[in-house]
């Protein structure tokens, strides 16, 4: 049963693609499908459809709904169908390969489409101020490039007005907080042609924030009993066709560089490492292994390369080369459910430091009815895992969702997605299974009972990526980061000349306890020097003039409050230590 608000989005293409006819001559329809938030249609015409033309579109579909027409079902046959479409090329395609004998048609007003349906009994279910068209695109005829590009014009729409204001508000704010919007406006990063599609080129004051996070990330971990290590940025093929992924991950991996040497037997292919995980193991195998030593946590800042398609790279979110802070576990089957219980908590408090208290949970199993998803065979093992992780969110009493087919080939897991500022989900932790590796590369340790067994791997990511995860954090703060993420924490402005070696003087006493701070000496005007401070997002601005130069009181101004505090220098630098703890 489709719900109302599909069936009224779905009659919205419709109105509009009859608008359209009203309005220009010679239009050739391709398709009108509903998507998220709302609908599209793909035309061709000889003439451009520009933004000034949207509002005239919009208001003869609001003509159109006033008028209640209804929407009217029929069934034709193809040779009839053919009739009525002779004039629309694209629809007469698709009647050639309807696979029913029949094709299903619907009449609204003097409008008439090739359309599975449903709609709507009549438009007088539509609030004509519910909807809005948002945007035009070129959009190849059924999506590939051998074929002609249509116009495709996008529309949102809702049950009620309200629901539309509050989405082109919360859109509205989406944008403003667009991490390549501020990215740009704040100079934190660049992607760079001449670099490369999906390369982030990390600037001063975007490079701050992260070493902040890096030395977060490090403390937490040695206290949580991790050891870090580091591996190469490339490895030989035979590495990856041992652990699977040249067979399972081929067309995401860079291309082999071939390295000729001197000594033909070692003309050998590398390929630029999509994981860290072989890496790891074969530190693992370097010496035998007792079952005393275990649990094993191995974690790592390293730098992975994947090759994304073009077509879904966006700005930090998504990217070809990224840093993963990866960690595997290696345990033994009487450890594996406290070591995942031990993640989880981990991966609760770290969100929270980072400003991401709510927390969206999903357990990725597989997908058995696609039967062409790739899965390592071992159903005895596949129920036991996912049967497993179930438990432990059960036992945790853990509100999730099942997420059928996010499991990887080699494993299920745990995935917690935080919810930012906005409401919106962001991936992040992931606890992995891995039921692939440690037997197909041979891990092994001996037991108790003097014996070799096969280790339990977990494959652990907190943040996700160091890109995606800052990208995430700039959208979700607006740019203006917490104090002690913000690259320049407090800004000093002298009022003029004479103030400046002041200003430099306690330019020198905060750094003396390790605080960012910068002092803007320019000549402009304070009030332009407080509106630039203002757009930078420097969480405290200090204006330092004759007053402050003959007492020992420091007129402060917090991020996004007008009000001027006076507070004696030493109390205040109390004040942001304590902020800072």
């Amino acid at each position: 049963m489709e719900k109302q608000i599909e069936l009224i989005r779905h009659s919205l293409s419709h109105i509009m693609a009859h608008a359209i006819k009203d309005i220009f001559n010679g239009v050739k329809f391709g398709i009108g499908p509903i998507i998220e938030n709302g609908f599209y249609y793909d035309l061709d015409l000889k003439q451009s459809i520009t933004p000034e033309d949207l509002p005239k579109i919009e208001a003869r579909m609001k003509e159109i709904i006033k008028q209640n027409i209804e929407f009217k079902k029929s069934l034709k046959t193809k040779i009839e169908a053919k009739k009525i479409f002779k004039d629309q090329p694209y629809k007469l395609e698709l009647i050639k390969e309807l696979k029913s004998v029949k094709a299903t048609i619907y009449t609204s007003g003097d409008f008439t489409d090739l359309c599975a349906g449903p709609h709507v009994k009549s438009s007088k279910e539509i609030d004509p101020e519910a909807f809005k068209l948002t945007k035009i695109a070129g959009a190849y005829w059924r999506g590939s490039e051998k074929n002609k590009m249509l116009q495709r014009i996008y529309g949102v729409a809702f049950e009620s007005k309200q629901e539309l204001e509050n989405y082109l508000k919360q859109i509205e704010e989406a944008e403003k907080r667009d991490h390549r919007k501020l990215g740009r406006d704040l100079d934190l990063f660049t992607i760079d042609d001449y670099v490369g599609p999906g390369l982030v080129l990390w600037h001063p004051k975007l490079s701050v924030v992260r070493e902040e996070i890096e030395l977060y990330w490090r403390k937490q971990h040695r206290k949580r009993g991790y050891q870090y290590i580091y591996t190469p940025h490339v490895g030989l093929s035979n590495l990856w066709e041992k652990s699977g992924h040249l067979e399972n991950f081929k067309e995401m991996m860079y291309p082999p560089m071939q390295m000729s040497l001197k000594d033909k037997d070692e003309n050998v292919a590398y390929y630029a490492k999509p994981m860290n995980c072989p890496f790891h193991i074969r530190i693992y195998k370097s010496k035998p292994r007792s079952y005393k030593e275990l649990p094993l946590r191995w974690c790592e800042l390293g730098n992975v390369y994947r090759y994304e398609e073009s077509g879904v790279l966006h700005g930090m979110l998504r990217v070809r080369g990224f840093t993963q802070d990866d960690a595997h576990i290696i345990c033994r089957e009487d450890q594996f459910v406290d070591e995942v219980n031990q993640i989880f908590d981990f991966a609760i408090s770290l969100n929270r430091d980072f400003g991401f208290d709510k927390l969206n949970v999903y357990l990725s199993v597989r997908d058995l009815k696609n039967k062409g998803a790739k899965y390592i065979k071992n159903e005895k093992i596949w129920k036991f895992a996912e049967q497993t992780l179930e438990d432990i969110l059960k036992k945790r009493k853990i509100e999730y969702k099942k997420d059928i087919g996010g499991a990887k080939f080699y494993g299920p897991s745990i995935d917690l997605k935080a919810v930012d500022s906005m409401g919106r989900e962001w991936q992040g932790t992931t606890i992995q299974l891995d039921m692939n590796l440690p037997t197909r590369l041979g891990m092994t340790y001996i037991g108790p009972d003097g014996k070799e067994h096969t280790p339990i791997m977990l494959h652990r990511t907190l943040l996700g990526s160091m890109e995606r995860f800052v990208g995430t954090l700039i959208e979700h703060y607006a740019g203006a980061f917490p104090f002690w993420l913000a690259p320049a924490q407090i800004t000093i402005l002298p009022v003029g000349k004479n103030h400046v070696d002041f200003a430099k003087g306690v330019q020198k006493v905060f750094q003396e306890h390790d605080f960012r701070v910068e002092v803007n000496d320019s000549d402009d005007t304070v009030g332009k020097k407080i509106r630039e401070a203002e757009m930078q997002k420097i969480p405290y601005i200090i204006v330092v003039g004759d007053k402050e130069m003959n007492s020992n009181e420091l007129a402060v101004r917090s991020r996004g409050k007008k009000d001027i505090e006076m507070i004696n220098i030493d109390k205040f630098i109390e004040k942001i230590k304590t902020e800072l703890k």
